[in-house]
């Protein structure tokens, strides 16, 4: 189906409700989401060098949900109810998926992605030979590069609302420590090593100390960082309090292999020993 026809019919529908539940919104909103779920529509993609949102791609989700209605559907030997369906395609892009890892229909996961026990809501995109492991969540819309690996208990947050809003990227060779959570649209660049427990939102302060004076980003790691979680003080009228940020102490060395284990990298910055 055309996609300037599909995004028309989307965009008319989020402008009009009326149209909402007409036969043509609900087979484009339906088409949208099997392009979602195939790969062949992202709802955020790096265009020239930028990250960009495909805001109507976001509607189309949306209205997916209006127009379904709870129901029980099967799944991993189990009735549950909801209005999205699981996803199904595993075997055509050699996905090994460990029970009871959950992937709903509209998202995307490339080849020999691997999925312990974990979840991946609608929209998300997971690329080739990414691992998401143990109890780890990819929220809606979220962006996850390849050769990523997304360690046990990490929370990638997800934004469907407003549809404009950015989701989480994670770009190519990302290592993400255990316990880290990132959300609100931050993006971490590709080969970036986050240790375990960094917290990454979009108001919190990421200091780069490698330098005699630190340098800040906010909502981005660049890439090749080394990231560790930490804390800056800040007064209030009630006194000096420890605020936590993120710090980056280094860069990964284009000598180290990718597969390279977070352990043995904060090794080389002295922070374990």
């Amino acid at each position: 189906m055309d996609l300037v026809y599909l995004q028309t019919t989307i965009e008319n529908a989020w402008q009009e409700p009326s149209l909402r539940l007409t036969r043509e919104c609900i087979t484009a909103v339906e088409t949208v989401i099997e392009m979602l779920d195939s790969g062949q529509l992202r709802s955020a993609e790096k265009i020239e060098g930028q990250w960009q949102v495909n805001t109507w791609i976001k509607k189309a989700i949306l209205l997916y949900f209006q127009q379904r209605k709870v129901e029980p559907m099967e799944g991993g030997n189990q009735i549950f109810y909801d209005k999205i369906p699981l996803k199904s395609n595993f075997l055509s892009q050699k996905v090994r998926v460990v029970p009871p890892a959950t992937c709903r229909k509209g998202a995307y996961l490339g080849k020999q992605v691997v999925l312990m026990p974990s979840f991946i809501n609608i929209g998300a995109y997971v690329d080739d030979e990414t691992m998401i492991d143990t109890w780890a969540t990819v929220g809606s819309c979220a962006q996850i590069g390849k050769r990523v690996h997304i360690s046990g208990g990490v929370g990638i947050g997800g934004v469907l609302e407003p549809p404009q809003a950015r989701p989480v990227i994670i770009e190519d060779d990302v290592f993400v420590g255990s316990r880290c959570i990132i959300v609100e649209g931050v993006i971490v660049e590709e080969k970036a090593v986050l240790g375990a427990n960094v917290t990454l939102t979009a108001s919190t302060a990421i200091w780069d100390v490698t330098q005699p004076e630190p340098l800040r980003y906010v909502a981005r790691v660049p890439a090749n960082s080394v990231v560790i979680p930490g804390t800056y003080e800040k007064e209030f009228p009630a006194g000096k309090f420890g605020i936590s940020c993120a710090l980056i102490i280094g860069k990964r060395k284009e000598s180290t292999d990718i597969k390279t284990s977070l352990n043995e990298t904060l090794r080389i910055y002295e922070i374990i020993v």
